[in-house]
């Protein structure tokens, strides 16, 4: 299969997913970039754990950046635990205590603290796994043929 080569993605944020993504694929979870949980909501990054654990990571690139997100409070009744992801020149203090926290950068990242763990209801948990399941097939797929998924995503 011919795959895009784009070694680096170029925005800030885009970078943080890639280095989160690749620490927590070691950790067991697969992971989607935009994943929709519900109308009007899209979470940076969306992990699954091996057990089923379904994670929401917001990547933070700045504080304009972390100022300017209204929405974050709406992501926690769509994921069992809720993380930042901030490089290390981002100004930690301004994140909720009551937050996970990983620090990133392009090529790798850490948990600094787990966020609290409140479990989905079991139709939601499925409703979101086969929410994953399809939004990663529908990018696979469009790198394979990217004319004849876009009807998909309309």
């Amino acid at each position: 299969m011919d795959v895009m080569t784009d070694p680096l993605p170029p925005l800030p944020g885009q970078r943080l997913a890639r280095g989160v993504a690749r620490a927590l694929r070691d950790l067991g979870f697969v992971t989607v970039e935009e994943l929709v949980p519900a109308p009007g909501l899209r979470v940076d990054l969306m992990a699954l754990g091996p057990k089923g654990q379904v994670w929401v990571i917001e990547c933070k690139s700045c504080r304009a950046d972390y100022q300017a997100d209204r929405k974050w409070q709406k992501y926690l009744p769509w994921c069992d635990r809720f993380f930042w992801a901030v490089d290390a020149d981002f100004p930690g203090g301004l994140l909720p205590e009551e937050t996970g926290l990983i620090l990133a950068d392009s090529y790798g990242a850490e948990i600094m603290r787990m966020g609290p763990d409140s479990p989905l209801a079991p139709a939601r948990r499925k409703a979101l796994v086969q929410g994953f399941a399809r939004h990663a097939a529908l990018r696979l797929q469009a790198l394979r043929d990217p004319a004849g998924v876009i009807s998909a995503w309309a």
